[in-house]
């Protein structure tokens, strides 16, 4: 490990980058309509700009986990992954042409009230149990990860950590709402940026070029970008990069409660697209220069690998190893870049606890107050309820994040159901959105056959080994604290006898969970129309178009119209005939008249 150790000007600069973020909250309680209505406080009073929203967006997308697994992804295995970023630009377009617009239709907090319109309250309370549970035991995660790998790396109090940013980050997404979540999130994205770049340029400094940097890299093998197998089973391809990807990414930007929750705090619809449009070259932006940063660090530690070494435990641990290992010496760099891996832990947090305020008041006290009441929930004092729950979720998240030390495993476990529920609740989604024949028993099966399948191949009872590109320490034999790694245990049985989806990329787990959702949402609601006559067969002629996408809903309401117009044609044709008919009998009337008058004489 190294020597250096966080001092006065590292800590305080990481204490002004917290005090900033709290300042910001401090300022919106205070402006404005100061966060008196749920409008105001869940939604920012609908009046947010392009450019926050748009580095909301990312910085919510990356979190400190991602910032620190994507460098040591690049370091350990090479460049492949760098190409999930063209799926993010491929599929920008399907989440904003297709699922926006009906989220933006709808105008409602909650995106599951979507789920009860067009499914039923059965659908709306799996999909937002699902998020719930999925957000609560991330944002735990989110909070700990970077404070455990800090605190080995570094020097600094985990606990110290932990307290100070999940205070931080509970206090001004309680007190200033929406609007300040996506202010601070603008602040902290820079503190990401500067964090990474300030990698990139000591290495930059240290090897004299960037070229020098992709010569190390490239001659050691980390530099790959054509890998077009089809076997599903290898780790990352471009087949699994761009369409596991693309699901991830949509799970996410299309049907995300917290993603959702900011396309909402713009005027109009046009608007929120433009900020997705914007999110991705910011996104691409922060991704590419991660990627990057792993290979800037592996041109220094090419000959001695720190891991190998002993130097630290974890390649997680590796971005901070080498920020204070090459920067270590400068008084408040190294605070600079652990406000910048925190400020991403920020930023997830914050929309998490704000997204899960939104969900829980609108799917879960509103409802059960109505059930109760026999009357809607007052809209007044709903801000005050939500900045409530807000606390509560904070207390969770740091509650939780202590209480991962001691769950081992369950760390892996957690992050894992974070991915495995991504495609189902996408899957569910898309039923709605995409197939007007899908009804609320085919939705239900289909939700919850592929929360089972996912979950089914998220935890597998084995899995093969994931080889790493390999390391050296040819030049590490001035090293005074040698020691010995432990070797990893031999494998008992070959990759071959693993059962097979278990050796599936973890990257296809998401677009199997949607394709199950799909195939058995579809058949089961062919099946309870038209076997079980649960549902009505026609039932597409009654659906409200505002709930599919706009392909869709203009093929439904062209035919709505269809079937209108001639129900009109018909009613016509009815009164018509019903005219005639009066006439003829009008006229046998004064046939037989006549002929009474005529018959006595």
């Amino acid at each position: 490990m190294g020597d250096v150790i966080f001092g006065t000007a590292d800590y305080a600069v990481f204490a002004i980058t917290l005090l900033i973020s709290a300042s910001i909250g401090v300022y919106y309680r205070f402006t404005g309509g100061r966060q008196k209505t749920a409008v105001e406080y869940l939604l920012a009073d609908r009046n947010m700009g392009i450019i926050p929203v748009a580095f909301s967006l990312m910085a919510s997308f990356m979190s400190a986990i991602t910032l620190l697994g994507v460098s040591a992804e690049n370091y350990s295995y090479g460049t492949m992954f760098v190409v999930i970023n063209l799926s993010y630009g491929i599929f920008t377009p399907v989440a904003a042409y297709l699922f926006l617009p009906v989220f933006y239709n709808l105008q409602a907090t909650s995106v599951y009230e979507y789920l009860e319109r067009r499914f039923g309250k059965g659908a709306r309370l799996a999909g937002s149990f699902a998020f719930s549970l999925q957000m609560i035991l991330y944002m735990g995660i989110v909070l700990y990860t970077p404070a455990l790998t800090l605190e080995a790396v570094t020097g600094m109090s985990k606990v110290w950590a932990i307290l100070s940013v999940g205070l931080v980050c509970t206090f001004y997404s309680t007190i200033g709402g929406l609007k300040a979540v996506l202010i601070t999130d603008v602040f902290q994205s820079l503190l990401m940026f500067a964090a990474i770049y300030s990698v990139i340029g000591s290495a930059w400094v240290e090897k004299g070029s960037l070229s020098e940097i992709w010569r190390i890299a490239e001659e050691n093998g980390r530099i790959e970008f054509g890998n077009f197998d089809i076997d599903p089973t290898v780790r990352h391809t471009w087949w699994s990069l761009t369409f596991g990807g693309g699901v991830t990414f949509l799970s996410l930007y299309a049907v995300n409660q917290a993603q959702v929750q900011r396309y909402l705090a713009v005027k109009d619809v046009k608007t929120a697209q433009k900020s997705l449009w914007l999110n991705w070259p910011i996104l691409m932006l922060l991704s590419f220069s991660t990627s990057f940063s792993g290979i800037a660090i592996y041109s220094k530690y090419a000959h001695c690998d720190p891991r190998s070494s002993c130097q630290i435990s974890s390649y997680d641990q590796l971005m901070p190893y080498y920020v204070v290992d090459t920067m270590g010496h400068i008084p408040g760099l190294s605070g600079l870049f652990v406000s910048g891996i925190f400020s991403a832990s920020l930023s997830t947090v914050s929309a998490a606890v704000n997204s899960l305020a939104a969900v829980t008041l609108e799917d879960y006290i509103k409802p059960i107050y109505t059930c109760f009441k026999k009357k809607d929930l007052p809209d007044k004092g709903s801000a005050y309820r939500a900045k409530l729950i807000s606390v509560i979720y904070g207390l969770i998240c740091i509650a939780l994040a202590f209480i991962a030390e001691y769950l081992g495993s369950v760390l892996q476990a957690s992050l894992t159901i974070f991915n495995v529920v991504g495609g189902p609740i996408l899957g569910l989604f898309s039923l709605g959105m995409f197939f007007p024949l899908a009804n609320q028993t085919g939705a239900l099966t289909g939700f919850l056959s592929s929360l089972a399948f996912s979950l089914f191949l998220g935890f597998p009872t084995s899995r093969p080994a994931i080889k790493a590109l390999p390391v050296y320490m040819d030049a590490c034999l001035n090293l005074n604290n040698t020691c010995s790694v432990t070797p990893s245990p031999p494998a008992v049985t070959s990759d071959s006898d693993i059962f097979y989806l278990y050796r599936l990329s973890y990257m296809w787990l998401g677009v199997l969970g949607l394709i199950v959702c799909l195939v058995v949402g579809i058949f089961g609601s062919l099946l309870a129309s038209h076997v079980l006559n649960m549902h009505p067969v026609n039932l597409s002629n009654e659906l409200d178009p505002n709930l599919f996408v706009p392909p869709v809903a203009n093929s439904l309401k062209k035919k709505q119209q269809i079937i209108h117009l001639k129900s009109l044609m018909d009613e016509n044709s009815v009164k018509t005939t019903n005219v005639e008919l009066d006439q003829i009998g009008d006229n046998t009337s004064i046939s037989s008249a006549h002929k009474i008058d005529v018959l006595p004489q």
